[in-house]
């Protein structure tokens, strides 16, 4: 089994940190009143959940778009064809009430790891990629639940 590189497991993790707190801060007043004070309103809450989940989704076409560029052919071209439809997902469905765009957020990540799948079952993606994967959309999923749960 190969491990999952450090650099790669650090700063992925690293990674789940605004929606970690974009979570935190809609659960907890104080956390928000903290982070709008500290840090701006947008970066706080559902706001910022939605905000850097659209931008992840996005990041995330371009990593799978870098997996298609090892294939050749047909393979190549649908490759390609598949690694936009994250940031077009992010586009097109993340936007109007909060509630929604956040059910759509998750649904996107849900999306993302099928796709994840498909690039790694092709030998595309590394050994470890869907490790990491599951590990990160399910942290994703969990943290976008919140708003989504508790209508903040």
């Amino acid at each position: 089994m190969n491990p999952i590189p450090k650099s790669a497991l650090l700063l992925a993790l690293a990674g789940l940190i605004p929606f970690l707190w974009g979570a935190a801060s809609v659960l907890h007043p104080a956390l928000a009143n903290f982070g709008a004070q500290n840090f701006g309103p947008l970066f706080t809450g559902t706001y910022l959940s939605l905000t850097y989940g659209t931008v992840i989704l996005s990041f995330m076409s371009g990593v799978l778009w870098g997996f298609a560029t090892r294939a050749e052919g047909a393979q190549a071209g649908v490759g390609y064809g598949l690694s936009v439809i994250p940031a077009l997902w992010a586009f097109f469905m993340v936007n109007g009430d909060p509630g929604n765009a956040a059910i759509n957020l998750l649904a996107g990540f849900v999306g993302l790891l099928l796709l994840d799948w498909q690039f790694w079952k092709q030998g595309l993606a590394p050994l470890w990629w869907m490790r990491l994967r599951v590990i990160l959309t399910g942290v994703v999923v969990a943290c976008l639940l919140v708003p989504v749960l508790t209508g903040k």
